[in-house]
C-alpha cells in the first residue's frame, strides 16, 4: 500500500450522504454541515461555490468537479450575489434561514432535491461524514476549496455516479460509496500531479526510489521495531543518506513521521473500535499501554483514554 492509499483508507465512504441537486435560478444554499469533505460535480448548467472568509468564488460548469474541505461553511448558488434561501446543517438536514424544514417541500425523488424538477442546473453531491485521525494528514494537504475544470481531468465515473445516485435497489448505498471513493481518488491524483502543484512532501517523496520505498515500509509495517539504520538497510542505502534525503523531501525525519503515523492509526482504533489500549499499542508498534500513553501525552497532550472519551477533537 502506498502512502496515498493508506491515507485514503481513512476517508473510505461508509454511508456517505449523496444527493442530486436540481435547481432553477434564482437559488442559493448555505452549507453549514461541518462535514470534513464534500465532492461536487456539475452535470448541467452552472453553479458557483462561495467560501466563507473572503475566498474567491469558483464557477463550476458541466464536467467540473470541486472538493470543499470542512468544517468551514460555504455557499453554492446560481450567482455569487444571490442571497441564501436554504441552509444545510449537520447530517444533511435542510431548512429555511428561519428554521422551517424544507426536506419534504424540495423532495424530487430518490436522492434528488431541489426547487424545480426540470431545473436548468444539476449538481451531484457526495459528502463524507467520517471521523478518522488517519485522514487528517490528507485533509491538511488540501486547500479549503479544490477545483478541477472538465478539461483538466479524465474520469469516466461522473456519468456512473449520475446514473446510480437516483436508483433504489438492494445494496445501493454500498455501490454509491464505492463510486464516490473512486471519484475522490481520481480527483486527488489529478490534483497532486498537475503542473505546478504544491503537493505535500509525502506525496512528492513517493517518486524518490529510496524515500518512496521507506515511506511504503513505514506505512505497511508500522508495528515493526524500526530504526533509521534498519530502515536504511531495508531500502539499500546508507543511514545518513536516507535520514538526510527523507527529511529534505518529507519535511520531517523518518522516526518523527513514523511516530505521527503510529499515533494516527492508534487514534483511529481508539475511537473506532473497543480494542483495549494495550492491544492498540501493540498493533501500532508500541511495547504496551504505558509506552503508547507516554507518546500520546507527549504529542497530543492527553492520555489514550482521555482521547477515546473525546477530550481532544478528532484531527487536533
Amino acid at each position: 500500500m502506498d502512502v496515498l492509499a493508506g491515507l485514503l483508507d481513512g476517508p473510505r465512504a461508509r454511508g456517505a450522504f449523496l444527493l442530486r441537486m436540481v435547481m432553477e435560478p434564482p437559488w442559493s444554499v448555505r452549507i453549514e454541515d461541518r462535514a470534513p469533505l464534500c465532492l461536487m460535480c456539475v452535470t448541467r448548467g452552472e453553479a458557483w461555490i462561495v467560501p466563507d472568509g473572503g475566498g474567491d468564488p469558483v464557477l463550476l460548469r458541466p464536467g467540473d468537479v470541486a472538493i470543499a474541505r470542512g468544517p468551514e461553511p460555504y455557499l453554492t448558488a446560481d450567482s455569487p450575489g444571490t442571497a441564501p434561501r436554504a441552509l444545510i446543517g449537520p447530517g444533511g438536514v435542510c431548512r429555511t434561514l428561519e428554521g422551517e424544514p424544507l426536506a419534504q417541500s424540495m423532495h424530487l425523488g430518490v436522492r434528488t432535491w431541489g426547487n424545480a424538477p426540470d431545473g436548468g442546473t444539476t449538481v451531484l453531491i457526495g459528502t463524507y461524514q467520517m471521523d478518522g485521525e488517519v485522514s487528517r494528514r490528507l485533509l491538511d494537504a488540501l486547500p479549503p476549496l479544490l477545483h478541477l475544470p472538465a478539461d483538466a481531468w479524465n474520469c469516466p465515473l461522473m456519468p456512473v455516479l449520475d446514473d446510480e445516485i437516483s436508483r433504489d435497489e438492494p445494496g445501493q448505498s454500498v455501490v454509491l460509496d464505492r463510486v464516490l471513493d473512486l471519484m475522490l481518488i481520481a480527483v486527488l491524483r489529478t490534483w497532486f500531479a498537475r503542473p505546478g502543484a504544491e503537493a505535500p512532501g509525502w506525496y512528492r517523496a513517493m517518486a524518490d526510489p529510496a524515500v518512496g520505498n521507506a515511506l511504503r515500509l513505514l506505512q505497511n509495517e508500522p508495528a515493526r521495531p524500526w530504526t533509521v539504520a534498519s530502515l536504511a538497510t531495508a531500502c539499500g542505502v546508507s543511514r545518513a543518506g536516507l535520514a538526510r534525503r527523507f527529511t529534505e523531501l518529507v519535511g520531517e525525519p523518518p522516526m518523527a513521521y513514523l511516530t505521527g503515523w503510529r499515533l494516527a492509526l492508534a487514534g483511529d482504533l481508539l475511537r473506532g473500535t473497543d480494542a483495549t489500549v494495550e492491544s492498540v499499542a501493540r498493533k501500532v508498534g508500541y511495547s504496551g499501554s504505558f509506552a503508547l500513553s507516554a507518546a500520546f501525552k507527549r504529542v497530543r497532550g492527553v492520555s489514550p483514554q482521555e482521547y477515546r472519551s473525546g477530550a481532544l477533537p478528532v484531527g487536533s
